[in-house]
């Protein structure tokens, strides 16, 4: 199930978007202004982010931007959903580095529509990234040992945790022991998660 952070101040369209984004089976994050959309962006690392532009605390062009400045947020598809629909205001934007600019009101089937479309454009940029698979080496700069970054080496590659205990000879029970440490010290809360942070190292170093 995709993660979806929606950042929208309106109490009313916020609760809209939640309740319309998960009848088509995504798991939404809502947030009422741009500090507490920054923290959830940071702590789920969703698949997707819609943003209002003016937010109280912190509006939508510092969310993009501090967003943009942190490697684990920083490509995340982001999309700006706001009245501000001034051709200046587009353009200031995606100046900032959004993916995409929609003005309210969007037509139900045009909001979800851009959003599929940015989530199949993250995934094919995913697959075109190129990763070192040669050695668990570079994920152990994660603060892991050689074990855990073999462990979590194996499980960025799909592999489940019994194929991973056939790979390095451990029990099933030792591998599970392993990728609990490995989330506790990544600070993540499963698989998914630990996988993009094993990419990131990865990526760099091929």
């Amino acid at each position: 199930m995709k993660k979806l952070l929606v950042i929208e101040d309106e109490p009313a369209m916020r609760q809209n978007l939640a309740d319309m984004l998960e009848m088509e089976n995504y798991q939404v994050f809502p947030a009422a202004n741009g500090v507490d959309g920054v923290t959830l962006a940071r702590a789920e690392i969703p698949d997707l982010i819609l943003c209002d532009i003016m937010l109280p605390k912190l509006d939508g062009h510092g969310v993009l931007n501090a967003l943009r400045e942190h490697p684990r947020t920083k490509r995340i598809p982001f999309i700006f959903l706001t009245a501000k629909g001034e051709r200046s205001d587009v353009r200031s934007g995606m100046d900032l580095g959004a993916d995409d600019y929609l003005v309210k009101p969007v037509p139900r089937k045009e909001l979800l529509s851009a959003i599929q479309a940015r989530l199949e454009r993250a995934e094919r940029h995913r697959a075109e990234f190129r990763f070192d698979y040669q050695s668990a080496k570079p994920l152990e700069s994660l603060g892991l040992t050689s074990r855990e970054a073999e462990v979590l080496f194996w499980t960025a590659q799909g592999k489940t945790n019994a194929e991973i205990s056939v790979i390095i000879g451990v029990l099933p029970s030792t591998t599970k022991t392993h990728l609990e440490n490995i989330y506790a010290k990544l600070q993540v809360d499963g698989r998914h998660n630990a996988t993009l942070r094993a990419l990131e190292v990865l990526s760099a170093a091929g």
